[in-house]
């Protein structure tokens, strides 16, 4: 299937680049983006981030030879709402999405949509109106597998895709560089700047570990556990090399912006070593082996704390990104993607569209800002007691502004302030003696929080909701 889509992509390409030749040419001027969205990495497992036993010598070349992002934060600590923005370039909560994609039932009960809205704009739709070929491979997520009527990702704008956690087959999750590779192939053959996204599984449980990788780590004095997470991490590294190598290879590489970055920060949890079944990855090892680590940022996974949402972000454009760079200022958000990359990509954005973020060219490219003059915000379901020792997942709210984050509960009555430029750790709560600013951050908060929708809208609800309300009693 998935070729028959290339040679379809291939013979349109190769006719419109016959009947207009000057035009396929100034085509082929625009960059193409590789954009590698990892799932949980946190931003301490790189071996250019000083882990010290995993190795990842290609996300580390990128870092050479790119800069450096330290202060990125995704839109929420979890999946599918940290994809959708992405998709959208705005705050997840604008469409209801707090959590993951699950099945029917549960979507029903945290009132969420069963999938991401089909008709918003998106990205890739966005890219390929404006003349870029556009795929997908590996994770999806902004629907689940347990939901066959969802869209499927090539109704959001892709071309072709490749993918699991969707609706349909389910592509397998070692064959995403593969694919990419295809598709990087065909656009060049086609005289066609494109856009792709390699969503990688891992280090997502299930961990579905291979020998070769397995061995690299044999004589490494580490535990069970420990070998598991490492050699995952080694094998995503190695296909991401093998991307790379593509690209130079097709001398594309001068044009073409490459980015590393992952949804969320790491998991954690579990004793025992178990083997576990997922319905769209099939059989590996269970959440044991979530051995992720935030090189110091408060809390993991599901959290609004840095560790949670502060993740890596790696850029390479030679000649346009400066090579070798680390900038530790500059506080870019994954609301500003879409823009960014339609400003790169000289397309336009829709006059009635208004993105969350803003473009962060200048930041991409050398110019360094500190702290945020345009707020950001986060929503999430927090659970637990702030008081609670070790508590992170208590926030349901926080926002950035200027040098400061502010995070609260549900009813805002609980807060905690940090000087998020001077104290990144989050190791100081100014709450106490800055009564004036969290009152102003939480009235921010509290007037974002009015222009969110009560419910979800619009072509988003699975037919077996219809299916649960005729058999409940």
């Amino acid at each position: 299937m998935q070729r028959i889509f290339f040679l379809a992509l291939l013979a349109t390409c190769l006719l419109a680049t016959c009947l207009s030749p000057l035009k396929a040419l100034a085509e082929t001027t625009r960059p193409n983006i590789v954009f590698i969205f990892a799932d949980d990495w946190g931003w301490g497992d790189l071996g250019c981030h000083g882990h010290p036993y995993v190795k990842t010598p290609n996300i580390d070349r990128l870092a050479r030879e790119g800069t450096d992002f330290h202060r990125f934060t995704v839109a929420s600590g979890v999946c599918s709402p940290s994809r959708t923005s992405v998709m959208t370039g705005h705050y997840p909560a604008r469409y209801n999405i707090d959590g993951h994609f699950a099945w029917v039932p549960s979507n029903a009960k945290r009132n969420m949509p069963d999938w991401l809205d089909a008709n918003v704009v998106t990205l890739p739709r966005l890219l390929q109106s404006g003349g870029y070929a556009t795929a997908h491979f590996g994770k999806w997520h902004l629907s689940n597998n347990m939901i066959p009527d969802s869209p499927s990702p090539a109704v959001y704008g892709y071309d072709t895709y490749g993918a699991f956690n969707c609706s349909g087959e389910q592509m397998p999750v070692h064959e995403d560089a593969d694919h990419a590779i295809e598709f990087m192939e065909a656009s060049h053959e086609a005289g066609k700047p494109f856009f792709v996204n390699l969503w990688m599984h891992e280090p997502h449980t299930p961990f579905h570990t291979v020998p070769k990788y397995r061995w690299r780590f044999r004589d490494s004095g580490l535990d069970e556990t420990d070998q598991i997470y490492a050699s995952v991490l080694s094998h995503a590294d190695d296909r991401i090399g093998e991307v790379l190598d593509a690209l130079d290879r097709l001398n594309l590489t001068e044009n073409t912006l490459v980015i590393f970055s992952s949804d969320n920060g790491p998991a954690r949890g579990g004793k025992e070593l178990e083997l576990m079944h997922d319905s769209a990855t099939g059989c590996g090892y269970g959440i044991a082996a979530s051995k992720g680590i935030t090189a110091g940022r408060k809390g993991y996974k599901a959290a609004l704390f840095e560790g949670g949402i502060n993740v890596p972000f790696i850029a390479r454009w030679p000649g346009k990104i400066s090579k070798g760079k680390i900038d530790k200022t500059s506080m870019i958000s994954a609301v500003d993607l879409l823009p960014t990359f339609c400003e790169i990509a000289e397309v336009k954005l829709p006059p009635s569209y208004r993105p969350d973020g803003v473009g962060q060219i200048a930041a991409l490219t050398g110019e360094a800002t500190v702290g945020r003059s345009i707020p950001l915000f986060w929503k999430m379901s927090g659970r637990g007691s702030a008081k609670a020792k070790g508590s992170y997942h208590w926030v349901s709210y926080a926002t950035v502004d200027r040098n400061w984050k502010l995070l609260t509960d549900r009813d805002q009555s609980m807060s905690e302030l940090y000087d998020i430029v001077a104290d990144p750790l989050e190791k100081n709560d100014l709450a106490g003696t800055n009564p004036e600013i969290v009152r102003e951050l939480n009235a921010s908060i509290s007037q974002w929080r009015s222009t969110l929708p009560d419910a979800p809208t619009g072509d988003v609800f699975s037919n077996l909701r219809e299916s649960d309300s005729k058999d409940a009693p």
